[in-house]
């Protein structure tokens, strides 16, 4: 019996199946021992849990093969701080963007990655007592404050007693960051300049009108927090009378009803969050110092991680999808649309605010 002969065009069409299989098998295994690679940098407090949020890990490291890794600093402080081997700055502010370009030049790529308003935080009483005398508003279940008003309290040297509150001390103040070091106090500064001004944003030829009054009200504040996270820490923790009100950030108590929601339900009737009228929005811009560092930029706006930062963190990621979706959070007062906002200082203001405050 004759054996049959294998057509030789066959026999190469097999090998070369096999070695293709063969060579898809090999790389399936690298890529998938491959380790990720680990940018490191300097992020805002307020973004620690999104940063170690394990679901966006896992997006970050599957999807786009790398893991970030941080230190905590302050908006401006990172700018200054010791940049060697790091790959990226995540700081809160374009201020930041326009300082760190001030001192090191353009960066190899920066991205708006999130955003949030400027809102103040107090008490149930504090918010009582306030819109008793007419500096604050509630509107449609929301808490404003007319700044312009607040920013003349606090100028006049108006005691808590004067507003209906013996039981707190001292004078009416709003406890903020160092503006100096940390983005919420260096735009909350912004904020009551413009106040100061005639609801107006400041520029630099009317800055020596409101410089002297905002640099009193700084110097009375005495200690100030580096990180808007701990600000916000002490502010639960200790209670009215230590800090009857804060400045921070929206997605603050988002993220802490998200993520703590027994300690929420503790103290979610007492706690109001109130929006300064006008607010200013935060913007988080992420900052490229390395190759590895913008291997991160396509991952942070990744659409799936853009909604988490909403859902788990509550970061406006988009304007209209947060508007739709604010039933989302369990806090009462949360705006759908941030609607009454104004412009900040232009950075050559800003940077004469922050000199002044040093």
């Amino acid at each position: 019996m004759k054996s049959k002969k294998i057509n030789p065009r066959l026999l190469g069409f097999l090998l070369l199946l096999l070695m293709a299989a063969g060579t898809g098998i090999y790389y399936g295994i690298t890529s998938g021992n491959r380790e990720p690679v680990v940018v490191e940098g300097y992020v805002g407090g307020e973004k620690i849990g999104f940063i170690e949020d394990p679901e966006i890990q896992e997006i970050l490291e599957e999807k786009y093969g790398i893991r970030m890794d941080y230190s905590k600093a302050g908006s401006l402080d990172m700018v200054t701080l010791n940049q060697e081997g790091e790959d990226y700055l995540f700081p809160s502010s374009q201020t930041a963007l326009e300082y760190y370009r001030e001192e090191w030049g353009e960066p190899r790529k920066s991205e708006i990655i999130l955003n949030t308003p400027i809102v103040l935080y107090t008490h149930r009483m504090v918010a009582d007592a306030l819109a008793e005398k007419g500096i604050m508003e509630e509107a449609d279940g929301v808490y404003y404050m007319d700044m312009e008003q607040m920013a003349q309290t606090i100028m006049e040297g108006t005691s808590w007693a004067e507003v209906g509150l013996p039981q707190l001390y001292g004078d009416v103040s709003i406890d903020t960051t160092d503006p100096v070091k940390s983005n919420s106090g260096n735009m909350f500064a912004g904020l009551l300049a413009n106040a100061l001004n005639g609801g107006q944003t400041v520029s630099e030829g009317q800055l020596s009108q409101v410089l002297p009054a905002l640099t009193d009200i700084f110097a009375r504040l005495g200690y100030m927090e580096t990180s808007s996270a701990d600000l916000f820490s002490q502010f639960l923790k200790m209670g009215v009378g230590a800090k009857p009100i804060i400045a921070g950030y929206e997605s603050q108590l988002l993220e802490f009803s998200v993520e703590k929601p027994e300690d929420f339900a503790a103290i979610k009737d007492d706690i109001i969050m109130v929006y300064p009228s006008p607010t200013v929005w935060s913007t988080h811009v992420y900052i490229a110092l390395t190759e590895n560092g913008e291997m991160a930029v396509q991952g942070l706006l990744d659409p799936q991680v853009q909604e988490l930062a909403w859902k788990n963190h509550g970061f406006r990621t988009n304007v209209y999808l947060a508007g739709s979706e604010a039933g989302t959070f369990q806090v009462e007062g949360l705006a759908s649309d941030i609607t009454r906002v104004m412009s900040m200082p232009d950075y050559g203001t800003m940077k004469q605010i922050i000199d002044s405050l040093q």
